[in-house]
């Protein structure tokens, strides 16, 4: 049971939780982390490394547009800090939902609403930014054109919500209408998104494909053939080189200034000169004599 502490308000003195070290938040989170899993419950906590919340386009996009609507401005601080300090112990993003489990005088637990983004909406965005995503490694990796970053990231007119489509509830007993549970978890989003960018479409219940669906009507490179000026038929091809070609076999692709070189060097190699070939003329066969006659014993 937490201890509580009085202050004075409007209404009279309200309960209040005892401010609790930063040391025991984080004791009491990897504790509520632990008994989870021991459970079988999958949790995902949200860790901070060094001081900055998000480092990638998508999660400073968030974090900055979560900045601009003057309704958060008052909890946001307290929210940075409790989301740097680990006190997010689970935060799981589904479409149009948001669940949380923030470790403070005890582990509350907060549910964050979005609305739908209107069909008309998404379709307008998709419609400016034709053209200008070419990839979804690069819409992922938030590697495009500064207009096309200003049109997805365009408040009240882009793909984050505004304060009007959000809905959000803790288990605490601030009655604020932005505890700084509930900061933390949001600040926790724009950490989520520096790791996992596609979860922002589903949070907005829509798919990012239709951004680059332009791309799909181009040729792939492995299907672009060579111009027709740079293609050698057979009839050239044999032509040029002297050579007899296969019936089947298949073109060979040379550049103009290729083709010019090689045939200038056919025109200007002269013939090797044919080689004298002296006729060998028989000799005429000698006749052969007869022996010379003996003489007889008596001559």
């Amino acid at each position: 049971m937490p201890y509580y502490s009085s202050r004075r308000s409007s209404r009279g003195y309200d309960r209040w939780p005892a401010y609790v070290p930063v040391a025991a938040r984080r004791a009491k989170a990897d504790k509520e982390v632990a008994k989870l899993a021991k459970k079988g419950q999958a949790v995902s906590p949200v860790k901070i490394v060094g001081t900055k919340i998000a480092t990638t386009f998508w999660g400073k996009a968030w974090c900055d547009n979560l900045e601009g609507y003057g309704d958060f401005e008052n909890r946001l601080p307290r929210g940075r800090t409790y989301v740097r300090n680990g006190s997010v112990v689970d935060l799981q993003i589904a479409p149009l939902e948001i669940k949380a489990m923030v470790s403070g005088s005890e582990i509350y637990r907060v549910a964050v609403s979005i609305t739908a983004l209107p069909t008309t909406k998404w379709k307008s965005i998709c419609r400016d930014c034709a053209g200008g995503i070419d990839s979804l490694v690069e819409l992922l990796q938030g590697r495009f054109s500064k207009g096309v970053m200003e049109r997805i990231c365009r408040q009240d007119q882009g793909l984050f919500p505004k304060p009007s489509e959000i809905r959000f509830s803790c288990s605490c007993p601030d009655y604020a209408s932005m505890c700084k549970h509930v900061a933390a978890v949001l600040y926790g989003v724009g950490a989520r998104l520096d790791h996992q960018p596609e979860l922002l479409f589903q949070l907005r219940a829509v798919d990012q494909n239709d951004l680059i669906a332009h791309v799909d009507t181009a040729l792939p490179l492995s299907k672009i053939g060579p111009d027709a000026g740079k293609v050698l038929v057979d009839d050239d091809m044999a032509a040029l080189f002297g050579l007899d070609m296969a019936a089947d076999e298949a073109p060979v692709v040379m550049a103009p200034k290729a083709k010019a070189k090689a045939k200038k060097a056919v025109k200007t190699v002269a013939p090797p000169a044919k080689a004298k070939v002296k006729a060998k003329t028989k000799a005429p066969a000698k006749k052969k004599l007869p022996p010379w006659p003996i003489a007889d014993a008596e001559d």
